[in-house]
């Protein structure tokens, strides 16, 4: 292709200019801190009642059913109404949900089924949250700015996982409840600054005949079906996560195999974040442009073979260095799909695509905690996960033999149609 015809990209300094964006950012900011110093303070207390890593599964097995369960409805609400309207409502949930455990952990519990009917609730609110969310990217990005917006929302989150869990380790030392308490708060300003955002791209208005319907309900999962680039993309990710799910077992990891106490916990929950906000930060600066495809595959091998040291490691500072890199593989990873799905993916589907991308990604996280924690009980911590980081790449191989139009992808650019413009 000439470089003379293709598309002005902007910089990440270039679409930080736009106001919506900064707003979509710093929303998504607070309530992403709020989320993962949440998720790792669960993960901790859970283990710590009950002293059984297969509890940390069940926990991710709770959050998991109802994202499954309201796949097909939360894509068509995200699509059919105003998606920062659906946003605040789903976060609404979330915060309830915060206020409930908050409540329940200054009860000093024993049990940790409440804790489970609780992540049930925040599971159903995630379920709405993130097609709803994951949808406003591309409308709040000017023509020519999705790649960065889509790296700042990488680095957005990846700070999150090293401010949340890094802070949860003090907090929970003081009382878990502060820790769920403090969630409640960023999540409140969470929901204030996701009303603020104005969309660059209006919504799609629909007419009174175009009604939801069971067809229309599962046009998501038919389009990636029918759409090679999408179904290799994220069936790659969710295998990966599948097997790679050796962050939920940090937990147990900390205590058994690492011999560590609640504040180094919180610090290596939070190195995941670090390596994952290095990596964000230089795709801000320096997006990939060449051999995407390639890039792709090479870095979740890199995230399999990373996941294989941690397993087979009983240093903290070789753990620490592990998950750091893993999770900079993985960044990539999320930056290529998150750049790959909204550009092949109309506006009108966006909503449906990526509520049926979180089951097989997002919530795939929590199912592979599920896998983890039973294999865990069953073979043994290290097992596991070097098991995990084995079929990774093993999975990797497979993809480039079985998906030539996934390794071939050149530029973004490429993927480009006149109805999603980047």
């Amino acid at each position: 292709m000439n470089d003379a015809l293709v598309p002005k990209q902007l910089t990440a300094r270039d679409v930080l200019r736009v106001p919506s964006v900064r707003r979509l950012l710093g929303s998504s900011l607070s309530f992403y801190i709020g989320v993962m110093l949440q998720a790792a303070t669960l993960g901790k207390q859970v283990f710590d009642i009950t002293g059984r890593v297969i509890d940390i599964g069940w926990l991710g097995f709770a959050e998991f059913i109802p994202i499954v369960l309201f796949v097909f409805v939360s894509g068509s609400v995200a699509d059919r109404f105003n998606r920062k309207y659906v946003a605040a409502l789903a976060l609404s949930g979330e915060l309830l949900c915060s206020v409930a455990l908050s409540l329940y952990a200054f009860s000093e519990p024993t049990a940790v089924w409440p804790i489970f009917v609780i992540a049930v609730f925040f599971g159903a609110s995630r379920a709405f949250l993130s097609p709803a969310t994951r949808s406003m990217t591309p409308m709040v990005a000017p023509v020519g700015g999705l790649p960065p917006v889509v790296a700042l929302s990488s680095m957005v989150w990846t700070s999150a996982m090293i401010v949340g869990p890094a802070v949860s380790g003090f907090l929970y030392s003081v009382h878990p409840g502060v820790a769920y308490t403090t969630t409640s708060a960023l999540i409140i300003f969470g929901i204030i600054g996701i009303l603020r955002v104005q969309f660059v791209s209006a919504p799609i208005v629909r007419s009174e005949a175009d009604k939801p319907t069971l067809h229309s309900a599962f046009e998501g999962l038919r389009f990636i079906r029918r759409t090679p680039i999408l179904l290799a993309v994220i069936s790659l990710d969710l295998f990966a996560v599948l097997f790679g799910g050796a962050i939920a077992l940090l937990p147990a990891i900390a205590a058994t195999q690492l011999n560590v106490g609640d504040i180094a916990y919180g610090w290596l929950r939070a190195s995941a974040g670090i390596g994952a906000a290095t990596m964000a930060g230089f795709l801000a600066l320096r997006p990939l442009r060449r051999n995407i495809g390639r890039m792709l595959l090479f870095a979740v091998g890199v995230f399999g073979a990373g996941t294989i040291v941690l397993g087979m490691t009983s240093s903290y500072v070789v753990a620490f260095v592990a998950v750091m890199v893993l999770s900079a593989a993985d960044m990539v990873s999320v930056f290529v799909r998150g750049s790959i799905v909204p550009l092949v993916t109309p506006d009108d589907k966006r909503g449906r695509v990526n509520a049926v991308e979180n089951v097989f990604i997002g919530a795939t996280n929590e199912l592979g905690a599920f896998e983890s924690g039973l294999a865990s009980q069953a073979f043994g911590i290290p097992a596991t996960v070097i098991g995990g980081g084995i079929a990774t790449i093993g999975v990797v191989g497979i993809w480039w033999k079985c998906f030539p139009q996934l390794r071939n992808i050149d530029r973004f650019s490429d993927l480009e149609t006149p109805e999603n413009p980047s």
